[in-house]
């Protein structure tokens, strides 16, 4: 007892902040925590266990039972690090198997062998009868017996026993004159009445235990060996030659406890978000951004080398690492430039997966923003076809005799200046205050959403059914990544930052001028809900075993083009301070990283350490004068022959994309993405011309055909720049006005030497500073295939006025998005789509196809 309040007290001591906590449970006694009645079944028992063991804040769990209770399924249902009765099969074999110190050795066998051990300094060679003890208590007490070197007999050996240890009703049926002369007797009684104390002890371990196990766990990360071929073979072949470990396998060795992580199967899982509050004064780890140049349509590898990356990190640096990469959108799966799960021997697996729903997020998205386009078009036709009266009776209905406000009306209230919240309270000129939103149909500017590319949803009409009563209007469908709920998913920093964002996004103007938001519709709760699994980040593993986060997955021409704040924050405290992770951002660094450190990293405060901007000499060629690269089509011979002409003409575009990343005061290390058809003349000239631009280093790789064998001297060149002072800045202050914002991108990044505002964008941003949203960052809407907003202008055009078309806020999400050009938020099916390689095997349920 004294040894308890003393362990007790240091645990205080050196953590105030913690309470062991032990949940009793017993039958039939009220006074007791927890009491099942008396009839109480194993299965209301085993349930109750459960629910233990998912509480953190029960420590320990004690069965206070008749033995009868005691089954095996019972005893095992309690987890073993609750387990302080120490009596489950797990506790009883490590103390089988010597782990004395992983586990809990039932209380009754260690106070036995304390008591002998007070009682006779020397018990080595002493002889214990032991009756009464069965099953797991005995195993228990001949094991710490024969760690002290205690010998054990049976009933039919009483006289010779130096001890005997009784239990329950033993001593009953034992003479006093059958032990031998001296011999001590210990009668135990019932051992599971009186033990409470002793069991307090393995409480507080399992507190210290608890401590321990809440702070940052070194890495035990066991890699997966590659074994390139060549030829390389399809990426999906690959993918499917490697066996990936068990997703909750890869979580531990990393440090993710079990709770915090909901599986998807064998090899993906979501990651709880209670991750960050544990690992709260975890310092972070270096934050590498991978961009590129302006690509081709064929896409230039900063997945492949992002994956790569990461798999020399760790795998053959043996450096913490993760990559954090998008959810890939059905469109390009579809549509043009396939997977984008990586590729060749630097891929996440398994690709399939990765490439086909995954975990459901973009699909919440998609049922969440209909949900709200939905409400809008309902709302407008039950105000235009009600009373005030009928409106307020409908909203705000009787039910079962009483009427009262939901808490999302209840807030509308209070917006709206109206302080009462009794129903029958509001007059009538409130009461159509509060139920008239009076949105204007011609002002709506919320789209519906599908993860297919469709061109013909870019215009379309709705209510044109006579239940609509002649209140049709004309809409449009953008793709599923482009809602603003995408955005919001992936700059949110939690499930109330989340919620507030999407209460606060603006689906239109009432006639009066005035913004209409989701809380206004009162929609805000059920989008929370619709979106509360598809917050937490997936993690996944590479083709070497090493951990991705995939989370969120905007467009960077028509979004912000970056994977989750959230994903980052996991990653940056799991890695360790000397870990690193690496992050993507989509097409050319004038959209994709641009955005990065103007919009994501005032959403998160997080400031990176090194870019690695990704090239090819494949786009560079196309910069320099080479012909149309188009999707599918065979490449011209300019491509696969060397030309270094092209590509010292091309790299003007490296060039231009190293100064805008110096811009921000981050150093750059260019990653040649190398292809087979490359010739050394061609890599060494790329690699002279950056560092001489300005970069770090400029360093070839080989993931796609090596794996992260590959990509080793990019991580050493990562690694170094990393050391490097980072002068970290925003290109522009919030407070700048919006078009001055905007041009101070378009000359600064593209090169432009002005932008032109048409009358429409004018009076959008006029309205958006008398509504106060003049202050928020700005996301342009351009096309990725040039600097400028001509898709045909290669290389670093310059002498242009970027047209501005419209202007558009995503207030939930917190940005400015204007519209340059032609850009459509749609994007249109090919002639010969990639579905067309794309089947199932019905008997194997094997997929081919997939890039």
């Amino acid at each position: 007892v004294r040894r308890s309040r003393e362990d007790l007290a240091s645990l205080h001591e050196q953590h105030p902040g913690i309470q062991p906590v032990l949940a009793i449970v017993q039958v039939g006694l009220n006074v007791m925590q927890i009491c099942l009645p008396s009839e109480f079944t194993e299965d209301e028992l085993v349930e109750e266990l459960l629910r233990l063991n998912g509480d953190p804040g029960v420590h320990g769990v004690f069965l206070h039972l008749p033995p009868s209770s005691l089954s095996s399924r019972v005893l095992n249902s309690i987890q073993p690090e609750k387990d302080v009765d120490g009596r489950s099969d797990v506790n009883v074999g490590r103390l089988v198997c010597g782990g004395l110190t992983a586990g809990f050795t039932p209380p009754a066998a260690s106070a036995v062998v304390e008591f002998l051990a007070r009682h006779d300094t020397c018990l080595e060679g002493k002889t214990v009868l032991m009756i009464g003890w069965e099953g797991p208590l005995g195993v228990a007490l001949q094991c710490l017996m024969q760690k002290n070197g205690i010998w054990w007999s049976g009933s039919t050996q009483v006289m010779q026993a130096d001890v005997a240890v009784l239990v329950g009703d033993a001593h009953r049926g034992l003479p006093p004159m059958w032990l031998k002369s001296g011999a001590t007797v210990i009668n135990c009684g019932p051992v599971s009445a009186d033990i409470y104390v002793v069991s307090n002890q393995n409480v507080v371990r399992s507190s210290s235990l608890w401590v321990r196990q809440q702070q940052y766990l070194p890495w035990k990360l066991r890699t997966l060996k590659l074994q390139p071929l060549s030829p390389v073979p399809s990426d999906i072949e690959i993918s499917r030659s490697q066996t990936p470990k068990a997703i909750d396998q890869l979580a531990q060795e990393i440090g993710l406890l079990p709770e915090e992580l909901e599986a998807y199967g064998r090899t993906k899982a979501k990651v709880r978000l209670s991750l960050l509050d544990r690992l709260k004064e975890q310092p972070d780890g270096k934050y590498v951004l991978v961009a590129g140049i302006t690509p081709t349509p064929l896409g230039e590898g900063k997945s492949t080398v992002t994956i790569g990356l990461v798999q020399a990190l760790s795998a053959h640096l043996k450096l913490n690492s993760v990559a954090c990469l998008r959810q890939p959108s059905q469109g390009p799966t579809f549509g043009v430039k396939g997977g984008a799960a990586g590729g060749g021997y630097a891929q996440v697996i398994p690709m399939e997966e990765f490439n086909l729903h995954l975990t459901g997020d973009i699909h919440a998205i998609t049922a969440a923003n209909n949900l709200v386009a939905a409400a809008i078009d309902a709302r407008i036709l039950h105000e235009s076809t009600q009373s005030d009266k009928a409106l307020y009776n409908r909203l705000v209905p009787s039910v079962n005799g009483m009427r009262r406000f939901s808490p999302i009306q209840l807030a509308r209230l209070h917006r709206l200046g109206i302080s009462k919240s009794d129903p029958g309270a509001l007059t009538p000129e409130e009461a159509k205050t509060f139920v008239r939103l009076d949105l204007d149909p011609e002002k709506v500017t919320w789209q519906r959403v599908i993860d297919t590319n469709d061109r013909f949803l870019r215009k379309i009409t709705v209510g044109q059914a006579n239940t609509e009563k002649g209140h049709s209007r004309q809409t449009q469908f953008d793709i599923a990544v482009a809602s603003e709920i995408m955005a919001i998913l992936a700059l949110s920093d939690g499930l109330a930052d989340m919620k507030q964002r999407l209460g606060r996004m603006v689906v239109g103007s009432s006639r009066s001028g005035q913004p209409v938001t989701a809380d206004d519709l009162g929609v805000t709760g059920a989008l929370a809900v619709l979106m509360k699994d598809a917050i937490k980040p997936t993690l996944m593993q590479t083709l070497e075993g090493t951990p991705v986060f995939v989370h969120a997955g905007p467009f960077a021409n028509i979004a912000h083009g970056n994977s989750s704040v959230l994903a980052d924050k996991l990653a940056l405290k799991l890695v360790g301070e000397d870990g690193y992770v690496v992050t993507e951002a989509g097409f050319g660094a004038d959209i994709g990283m641009e955005k990065f450190f103007n919009i994501k990293c005032r959403a998160s405060g997080l400031k990176p350490n090194v870019v690695v901007l990704v090239a090819t000499v494949r786009a560079l060629k196309m910069h320099g004068g080479g012909p149309n690269v188009s999707a599918g089509a065979p490449l011209p011979k300019e491509y696969i022959m060397e030309n270094l002409k092209l590509v010292a003409d091309g790299c003007s575009n490296l060039k231009k994309q190293i100064q805008i990343a110096h811009l921000f005061g981050v150093p750059v290390v260019v990653a040649l993405n190398v292809f087979q058809t490359d010739t050394q003349a061609e890599i060494d000239l790329v690699c002279r011309i950056a560092e001489k631009t300005g970069a770090t280093a400029a360093v070839p790789c080989h993931h796609w055909s090596r794996g992260g064998r590959g990509s080793v001297d990019l991580a050493h060149a990562v690694k170094e720049a990393a050391r490097q002072k980072n002068n970290f800045q925003f290109l522009y202050d919030l407070q700048m006005p919006i078009h001055e914002k905007i041009r101070t991108i378009a000359q600064k990044v593209y090169g432009a030497e002005d932008i032109d505002l048409s009358p429409e964008a004018q009076a959008k941003i006029e309205y958006y500073t008398q509504q106060g949203y003049n202050t928020l960052p700005i996301c342009m809407a351009k096309t990725h295939l040039s600097l400028s907003h001509m898709p045909e202008k290669k290389g670093v055009p310059t002498g242009f006025v970027l047209p501005i078309r419209d202007v558009r806020a995503s207030i939930g999400a917190g940005f400015i998005y204007p519209l340059v050009g032609s850009m459509s938020t749609m994007p249109g099916l090919p002639t010969r789509p990639c579905f067309y390689d794309i089947d199932l095997d019905p008997v194997t349920e094997e997929i081919t196809g997939l890039f």
